[in-house]
């Protein structure tokens, strides 16, 4: 088997500002990293685990990665709130007499000692009201929902490639199950052939049998295909620009399965991702509504300057303070528009608690009932089966089964080990869905 080929650059780096935690399994790095990991080949990909598959994801998915820039965006808003309002500087002269009165003194005639009036000043706007505090704590909560959603992003990722990777595995399970029983009774066919010839059978019987054979082998070909489209989605979800079914898996059901204990069984949702996000655009809009509270109160602008006329009044300085009258306008509109949103925000927050509980009671549900059903199938149903196989072929081969008998038995045990396959692979969806249904992170890791 091949190895996993080297990455090769083709994408330029993706600015991100994110760290995700190894507390939820994930490697801690910045969003540069993700996007330096994300420069990944184009080539084929080869041997691929479902290990591997998930950190190629992480590394190469797209959605993933618009996540990360949508980091970039709010660490942005988070410079503009804490920055102050830039100050104006104007200068004024009157160069034009219209008296026409002499614009020279007794000291001189240069541009400096002339009889212009000339003003230099300088304002200042300061925020106050608390408007400046409001906007930063806006800004952070805004930055805190964008990494949370990040988080949540790749917990979603994880599940879909889990499922993806769970699905190919079946269907080449499935592929599997079907040549096997076609070879089974392409091996009875030969038995048949021996018997046509000593006269124990009608040649009508060995055609039943070539006949059943070829059937699971067309089966088998339409479950190929099936594979192949399961191995494409799976690319794709990996970032793979140019996706053709050519990775070959290394995980088998019985492994995948194997693997998906769920964690943090004790899980009420509480600080999942999406949950967290939700909580962060609810305190973005109660700053929000706080901001618009507090652009009621004036913002005064203070002016310093200094003016130079000579020859009567050659230098002054002078002070002002100016501010709007809140007369006409007292923001009510937008402070109108910011509870609605604030209410909404509420709203989802509650929705998104009770969703992430029912998603939890029902992943728990589906992992238990689907984990249930692979045991049943693997400890009892299979070997079982298996044996009423071997048997009835062998009383066949003997003469002691009619050929109903023999090709009934084939067609149940290659049902049922078709059947093992599906629930094999549902115990490890619903065990990869559970693991993301209770996956949670700390409050810490969406404030860095």
């Amino acid at each position: 088997m091949k190895g996993l080929p080297g990455l090769a650059h083709k994408w330029g780096a993706v600015w991100a500002v994110i760290w995700l935690a190894a507390s939820v399994g994930v490697r801690a790095q910045q969003p540069a990293d993700i996007a330096a990991h994300a420069a990944a080949s184009n080539g084929p990909l080869k041997q691929l685990s479902l290990a591997d598959a998930q950190r190629i994801a992480f590394e190469k998915n797209w959605d993933l990665l618009a996540a990360a820039a949508g980091v970039d965006a709010a660490t942005a808003q988070k410079i503009v709130a804490h920055e102050f309002p830039n100050p104006t500087l104007s200068l004024y002269s009157s160069l034009i007499n219209v008296d026409n009165h002499p614009s020279s003194t007794s000291e001189g005639n240069g541009v400096w000692d002339r009889s212009y009036d000339t003003i230099f000043a300088i304002n200042q706007l300061f925020e106050i009201g608390g408007k400046r505090r409001s906007r930063k704590a806006s800004a952070q909560a805004g930055f805190e929902g964008a990494k949370a959603q990040l988080f949540d992003a790749r917990r979603t990722l994880d599940v879909a490639v889990a499922k993806a990777y769970v699905a190919a595995a079946q269907a080449e399970e499935n592929v599997r199950v079907l040549l096997q029983s076609a070879g089974t009774l392409r091996e009875e066919a030969r038995i048949a052939e021996v018997r046509l010839r000593a006269g124990e059978i009608s040649s009508s019987d060995k055609s039943q049998i070539e006949i059943t054979a070829e059937q699971f082998e067309l089966n088998a070909q339409s479950a190929k295909s099936a594979a192949a489209q399961a191995r494409v989605t799976l690319e794709v979800l990996l970032g793979v620009p140019n996706p053709n079914a050519e990775c070959v898996l290394t995980d088998h059901l019985e492994t995948l399965c194997a693997a998906t204990t769920p964690i943090n069984t004790n899980s009420v949702g509480t600080w999942r991702p999406d949950v967290m996000a939700a909580e962060a655009a609810l305190r973005k809009a109660e700053a929000d509504l706080r901001f618009q509270r507090a652009v009621r109160v004036p913002d005064p602008t203070l002016q310093a300057q200094y003016e130079h006329q000579p020859p009567d009044n050659p230098n002054s300085v002078g002070f002002m303070v100016s501010l709007p009258v809140p007369l006409w306008n007292r923001n009510r509109g937008n402070i109108l528009a910011a509870e609605a949103a604030l209410e909404q925000a509420r709203l989802a927050f509650e929705k998104a608690k009770a969703e992430a509980m029912g998603d939890i009671a029902v992943a728990r549900l589906a992992y238990e009932d689907a984990l249930k059903r692979w045991r049943s199938y693997r400890e009892s149903i299979r070997p079982k089966s298996e044996q009423i196989r071997q048997t009835m072929a062998y009383a066949y081969q003997k003469g002691g089964a009619s050929l109903l008998d023999l090709l009934v038995a084939e067609r149940n045990d290659n049902d049922i080990r078709l059947a093992a396959a599906q629930a094999a692979s549902d115990a490890a969806s619903a065990g990869a869905a559970f693991k993301a249904a209770t996956q949670e992170i700390q409050p810490t890791q969406v404030k860095q």
